[in-house]
């Protein structure tokens, strides 16, 4: 049959990353306290196109994915990355190739009182860039944690309380060799006021409050706490960490954001 994805383009320009997104799947993924964890993932993949072909062969991408859930029992590591895009370069005939694995993952927290546990979720993403000649991939790997701030200014201020809300710590890293979630899920847990329960009893909220009323933060504080743990991680090569809070006393959302390359350094 003819291949029309093989001919000549007519706009002879280099294509960056071509490929396909949002492929839902089942992943297994590593867990620190329980040895693995079983979630789903949405799968993109992509590779570059040199001008002289006018497509990719999209299929291909979708076939090099079955292949590598059924050798690798769908379980989400180093080694097993590694396969998936080196199979992605040798089918796709490309020289670079990425894929980008989005799930959720849990942990459980038992509440600080009552001792109620329940899972918490967290928003992960894990990308993998290999180029033809490298010996080993490229890692990014993205978090998503949430946690309680109470304002200082508010509390400085106010006769009685003060203003708490919910922020998002995002961060992303880049690392010299393997870390567990959980270590970088910590680290965000650890630099805000308070960390995020699912289930609290009346003493829990009550604890819960009042750490947090003790612990008051800016955004600005909790993104510094941050990248000053990420900076002295001794895998860590990279980082660009933002804290957004959703205020609960304004119509709009406060931010901050810090980004280092340490590379140099380790």
């Amino acid at each position: 049959m003819t291949d029309v994805q093989s001919s000549p383009s007519s706009v002879a320009l280099d294509i960056d990353r071509v490929g396909v997104k949002h492929v839902e799947m089942p992943l297994v993924v590593k867990d620190r306290d329980r040895g693995r964890q079983h979630t789903v993932a949405s799968v993109d993949m992509g590779v570059d196109l040199p001008a002289a072909f006018k497509g990719t062969h999209m299929s291909r991408f979708l076939e090099a994915l079955e292949n590598w859930r059924e050798a690798s029992a769908e379980e989400l590591d180093y080694a097993s990355m590694k396969r998936l895009l080196s199979d992605v370069l040798t089918r796709l005939h490309a020289r670079r190739a990425y894929a980008m694995f989005s799930f959720p993952y849990f942990r459980m927290r038992k509440a600080p009182v009552s001792g109620r546990s329940a899972p918490v979720r967290y928003l992960c993403r894990l990308t993998g860039e290999l180029e033809e000649g490298r010996e080993g991939p490229r890692f990014l790997l993205e978090l998503e944690v949430p946690v309680t701030t109470v304002c200082p200014c508010s509390k400085a201020i106010s006769r009685a309380g003060a203003h708490g809300q919910r922020a998002m710590v995002r961060m992303a890293v880049r690392m010299s060799r393997f870390e567990w979630l959980e270590g970088f899920i910590d680290i965000a847990e650890a630099s805000g006021s308070a960390p995020i329960h699912t289930l609290l009893k009346r003493p829990d909220e009550k604890f819960v409050t009042e750490q947090a009323y003790d612990n008051a933060l800016f955004v600005e504080d909790v993104v510094r706490n941050v990248a000053a743990k990420l900076e002295s991680h001794t895998h860590v090569t990279w980082f660009s960490v933002e804290v957004e809070s959703e205020e609960s006393i304004h119509g709009h959302n406060a931010f901050a954001s810090i980004e280092r390359s340490l590379g140099a350094q380790k």
